[in-house]
C-alpha cells in the first residue's frame, strides 16, 4: 500500500513571515491572521437557538507557509495560479540531495542526475533546512546557482521546489532562478518540509492550491504519495 508524506509547514495565526537578511531587498511583512468572523454563539440566533456555526476569516499574503509561485509572481500579465492544470501540479518527483552546505553556499551541477531522471518531474532540493523553520537562520540558506537552474530547465523539469524560504539567493536582486523558471512557465514551491523521507524513493508530488484567478502565489498542502 502506498503511503503519504506531508511536505508542508502549517499555517497559523501570527506565524513568522519573511525575515530578509540585512541589506537584501524587502517587500514588507508576510504573516497570517486567523480570526473569528462569526462564532457558534453569534450564529445561533439565525437558527432559532437550535444550532450554531463558526465562520473563520483568514488574512494572508499569498507567499506564506508552503506555497506555489506562478509566472505572474515575476512577470506582469503572465499566467496566474488558476492557469495551471492539475496534471501540471501532480507530478512524479525526484529529490536532489543538497545537504551539508553552509548558508549562501551554492549547489553545483555535480549534484544533478541525468536528464532522464529530471524530464517531466518535480525536482525538489533537500538542503536539510526545514528543521530551521521559524528561526532567523532559516532565512540564511544555500541555493542552486544559475548553472544548475539552466541545467534543470534544459533537462525538462516541470516544477522546482526547495526546503528553504527562497529558491534564489535573497541578496541577488536579479533573482535568476525565479526569472529563468517562471519565464519558462515552470512553477516554484518554497518552504517544503520532510524531504528526507523521500530520498531514494519513487513518489508522486502534489502541490495544488485553490484556483484563484489573479493570484501570483498561494499556499498549498504539498504532499507526496510514496510507492
Amino acid at each position: 500500500m502506498n503511503r503519504f508524506v506531508d511536505l508542508s509547514h502549517p499555517v497559523s495565526h501570527g506565524m513568522p513571515g519573511f525575515r530578509y537578511p540585512e541589506g537584501t531587498p524587502s517587500v514588507g511583512d508576510f504573516t497570517v491572521e486567523v480570526l473569528d468572523y462569526r462564532t457558534h454563539e453569534q450564529t445561533r440566533v439565525a437558527y432559532q437557538g437550535r444550532c450554531g456555526f463558526a465562520f473563520t476569516e483568514v488574512r494572508f499574503r499569498g507567499a506564506v507557509g508552503t506555497y506555489l509561485d506562478a509566472p505572474l509572481h515575476r512577470f506582469p500579465a503572465a499566467r496566474d495560479i488558476a492557469d495551471y492544470r492539475l496534471d501540471q501540479l501532480v507530478l512524479p518527483g525526484i529529490v536532489i540531495d543538497a545537504r551539508g552546505l553552509r548558508p549562501f553556499e551554492v549547489v553545483t551541477t555535480s549534484r544533478l542526475p541525468a536528464a532522464d531522471a529530471i524530464r517531466g518531474r518535480a525536482v525538489l532540493f533537500d538542503f536539510g533546512w526545514a528543521s530551521r523553520y521559524g528561526a532567523r537562520e532559516y532565512f540564511l540558506h544555500p541555493f542552486p546557482d544559475r548553472e544548475v537552474i539552466e541545467a534543470i530547465v534544459d533537462r525538462g523539469a516541470s516544477l522546482v521546489g526547495v526546503d528553504t524560504s527562497n529558491v534564489d539567493d535573497a541578496r541577488d536582486a536579479d533573482r535568476p532562478a525565479h526569472t529563468l523558471l517562471l519565464g519558462r512557465g515552470i512553477p516554484i514551491v518554497e518552504n517544503l518540509a520532510s524531504l528526507d523521507q523521500l530520498r531514494g524513493k519513487r513518489f508522486r508530488f502534489f502541490a495544488v492550491p485553490q484556483a484563484v484567478q489573479g493570484a501570483a502565489s498561494l499556499p498549498v498542502r504539498a504532499f507526496a504519495e510514496v510507492e
